[in-house]
């Protein structure tokens, strides 16, 4: 069994580390979360230049046509160098478009999105932050040809930056039945964005519609049927957002492996006192287990398998290795890991945020017993 990766994928891989270090090099990580904005337009569209916004759109929508694995190695290296902005989200918009997307609304909306001139989000938690279909209940009432949106979303990830938000809302019905998914134009009448102070400094935001006009045109998918439509974008993002923690975890490993070698204390680099050296093996298991975890459920979503087991099973276990990690590193490190000046401080902060989204380890095993119908 091959788990390498294709002479194509190494050379993405290649490319996005070294464009990277020299774009979104940790100064200006660090800038951008002083910044109002979170990234700069020239960064944005240095993304755009180098293909990675049109990377799963389709050639004759001015992208490469790349497969969802090829976009997890690419989100692998942009945790891997906590790349800030909103190309994790814009392309999770992506995905749903592909998905469900009529072929006026690929026609209208992914060369914008590959070119670099749309920037989008996924607007699905709402206060009490439920990720099954009770969860959903923003209410979209028929009007005219269209919607009038009321109600509000949280953790709304850059929708202080995007042009337009896919929002999860409930035509009608209960539980499954009525929901609708809605691409809506952030900039109308109506729409309020209040970013959120959070421990990631991540632009997370609450999003207010008030008495929002959306076209009839700008349904994804059915209306009224759109959970099942939300459902596999919520696997996707799950196990796209694992893709990013395995690059942050490696960095993290990293990071402490070069600290322990050169760190010296009573005469000797601390790594080479044994409880240091299994401290850093357990990181490793941790690691490489995540790593594979994740592309198995990556791979099965590429190719429309079934994946319920195998998406929870890897946020679960990434989820948790995050924690473990995070935790030894700082174990490894001492006091210097705390403080701002330090790397390791920046990694952990974003790695508890993505613990959380598309649900922590806890909610994902419940899945995972659900998948085995115990």
């Amino acid at each position: 069994m091959d788990l390498g990766l294709t002479e194509d994928q190494e050379m993405l891989r290649s490319m996005a580390r070294e464009f990277i270090e020299q774009e979104t090099p940790r100064t200006f990580v660090r800038d951008m979360e002083e910044d109002d904005r979170g990234f700069t337009a020239d960064m944005w569209q240095k993304i755009a230049q180098v293909g990675w916004l049109g990377l799963i759109v389709p050639e004759e929508h001015g992208g490469t046509g790349q497969n969802l694995v090829d976009l997890g190695i690419l989100l692998e290296e942009v945790g891997h160098g906590v790349m800030p902005g909103p190309f994790f989200n814009t392309a999770l918009t992506t995905v749903a478009i592909l998905d469900a997307g009529s072929d006026a609304q690929k026609a209208e909306f992914l060369p914008r999105i590959a070119a670099g001139d749309l920037i989008a989000t996924t607007a699905i938690l709402e206060p009490y932050s439920r990720l099954d279909a009770n969860g959903i209940n923003l209410e979209a009432s028929a009007s005219g040809d269209g919607y009038t949106l009321n109600g509000t979303k949280m953790f709304v990830e850059n929708a202080h930056a995007a042009d337009y938000l896919l929002v999860a809302a409930r035509t009608g019905g209960s539980g499954e039945d009525g929901i609708t998914l809605l691409l809506v134009d952030a900039q109308s009448d109506g729409v309020s964005v209040d970013k959120l102070k959070t421990i990631a400094t991540d632009n997370q935001c609450e999003v207010t519609f008030n008495n929002v006009s959306v076209p009839g045109g700008n349904v994804l998918g059915e209306a009224g049927n759109g959970w099942s439509v939300l459902r596999l974008l919520l696997q996707k993002g799950a196990a796209l957002r694992c893709t990013q923690m395995v690059g942050a975890l490696q960095e993290v490993l990293d990071m402490t492996v070069e600290y322990v070698k050169n760190r010296v204390q009573f005469g000797r680099p601390i790594g080479s006192f044994q409880a240091i050296q299994h401290y850093c093996a357990n990181m490793a298991t941790d690691v490489d287990g995540s790593r594979f975890i994740t592309y198995q459920a990556i791979w099965r979503l590429g190719e429309g398998l079934p994946s319920d087991l195998e998406v929870s099973s890897a946020k679960a276990w990434v989820s948790d290795s995050a924690q473990r990690v995070a935790a030894t590193a700082h174990q490894c490190h001492g006091a210097i890991g705390f403080t701002q000046e330090h790397d390791l401080q920046l990694f952990t902060r974003r790695l508890k945020a993505w613990e959380v989204s598309f649900g922590d380890g806890d909610y994902h095993r419940e899945r995972v017993a659900q998948a085995m119908d115990i």
